[in-house]
């Protein structure tokens, strides 16, 4: 019976080892492809037009600062949370989100 715990313990652990490795590496993969995608969105931009691409860029970051600003202050009494600022709030989480997953697994990848 003690050699049958063991080896169950053993397999156990190898599995558990070889799917964290499979999982690193799929991530790892995604946040390269992620990372390739946004800079051939950058450049494919940027050859279009450079000043649209910077106007854009503008204006994302202050749709972007705007969903800071609702999820950071406090909310008001008794005022529902309008739908601009719903979207701009799940735009910024989304986004800093990914901003975190890049950070974590974009920079171990080795096509920078």
């Amino acid at each position: 019976m003690g050699v049958r715990r063991a080896a169950k313990g053993i397999s156990e652990f190898l599995m558990e080892t070889v799917g964290e490795a499979v999982a690193e590496l799929v991530l790892t993969l995604l946040a390269c492809a992620l990372l390739a995608g946004l800079a051939l969105i950058v450049y494919l931009s940027w050859s279009f037009s450079p000043r649209l691409t910077v106007a854009g860029a503008g204006l994302f970051s202050l749709f972007l600062a705007h969903g800071a600003w609702r999820i950071f202050r406090d909310p008001a009494k008794g005022r529902r949370q309008r739908r601009l600022a719903t979207v701009t709030t799940a735009v910024f989480t989304l986004t800093a989100a990914t901003g975190v997953f890049l950070l974590l697994y974009g920079t171990g990848c080795g096509c920078l």
